[in-house]
């Protein structure tokens, strides 16, 4: 494979098709995003990484970077179900359909792109379908999550593979398995991804959230053996972001839980509860581990968590579209 990564991000296709196995090369990847483009550099020297507008691409541009597949995520805005949903009207649409323009003239022999639940029932999607069929390629569209291979997370995300060639399965309308992994697997702990020697002061739920939004937090334990699907928005909002952690174990957070429901507390009675907690937010190399990311994987010193916690929860999961990239050259 001799890949362009479009919307490349902080290289999570390029990770994942790496930790695949394949033969290749990423010979190409684009992307606008400033601080991802300095994140990419900073872990892939190698590759010619191209800071420009998907809109303004020609084919005569992309074939002279000698490729034959392309791995993209297009913006996920325009029907994401926290969004407006604006499908096809939404302007971030406009740098997908510019592909889509291209691929004819574009001597492409595998495709791979990623979006959220929920762009399977839209109308880009359906654009996307009449063109592979158009363009005689074999697709085949799935929705997987990371807890179907052993990761102690939830993700569930769209994907369609395509190729001018027959897959190696019989393929059928969207499927929610791997059609190469049959037996079950037990996901490990999140004791596994916890990091140590770490100060976590500033990872500890403030006094506000833990009194505004105690009720509805999502709680992993060490134990536990799943966690949330973690959002750019994580450490500024906790409703829907992802999940939290703490030290203590679940009977314990359920004894004190049903205490604070007593009606007979008073309200600093209840802070100094849940402050007793230690509930915190995952630290990014924790959400690194669940998102399948290399241990040398690095961001530049000067990136601030909530910019890692944004550009992790534009990623994708290394490990599930290593496995598609494996399916898709097979």
């Amino acid at each position: 494979m001799n890949i362009l990564e479009l919307y490349s991000g902080i290289g999570g296709m390029h990770l994942a098709f790496e930790q695949s196995g394949v033969a290749g090369k990423v010979n190409a990847s684009i992307e606008i995003n400033n601080i991802a483009n300095q994140i990419y550099r900073l872990n892939f020297p190698e590759t010619n990484l191209i800071n420009t507008n998907i809109e303004g691409l020609t084919s005569d541009y992309i074939k002279k970077l000698n490729i034959d597949t392309i791995l993209m995520s297009p913006p996920c805005q325009p029907f994401t179900r926290n969004g407006l949903q604006n499908d096809i009207k939404d302007a971030r649409t406009a740098s997908f359909f510019r592909i889509l323009k291209l691929l004819p003239d574009l001597d492409v022999k595998y495709l791979l792109i990623e979006n959220v639940k929920g762009f399977e029932n839209s109308e880009m999607r359906n654009i996307l379908i009449d063109v592979l069929i158009e363009n005689d390629y074999k697709y085949q569209e799935f929705i997987i999550s990371p807890h179907q291979i052993g990761v102690p997370n939830s993700r569930h995300r769209y994907y369609c593979l395509a190729k001018k060639t027959d897959f190696s399965f019989e393929t059928t309308c969207l499927m929610e398995t791997f059609p190469n992994i049959h037996e079950h697997i037990d996901c490990y702990k999140i004791e596994n991804i916890i990091e140590q020697n770490v100060d976590f002061k500033k990872y500890y739920l403030s006094d506000q959230i833990l009194t505004k939004y105690w009720s509805v937090l999502d709680i992993c334990y060490k134990n536990s053996t799943r966690s949330c699907c973690f959002t750019k928005s994580y450490g500024r909002f906790v409703h829907g972001t992802g999940s939290v952690f703490t030290e203590k174990s679940e009977e314990v957070i359920l004894k004190l839980v049903k205490e604070l429901n007593s009606s007979n507390l008073e309200e600093h009675e209840k802070l100094g509860l849940l402050k007793s907690l230690g509930l915190r937010f995952f630290t990014p190399r924790e959400i690194c581990r669940l998102m399948c990311f290399p241990e040398n994987f690095i961001f530049p010193d000067y990136v601030r968590d909530r910019k890692k916690y944004m550009v992790l929860g534009n990623s994708i999961n290394v490990k599930v579209v290593a496995e598609l990239i494996k399916i898709l050259n097979g």
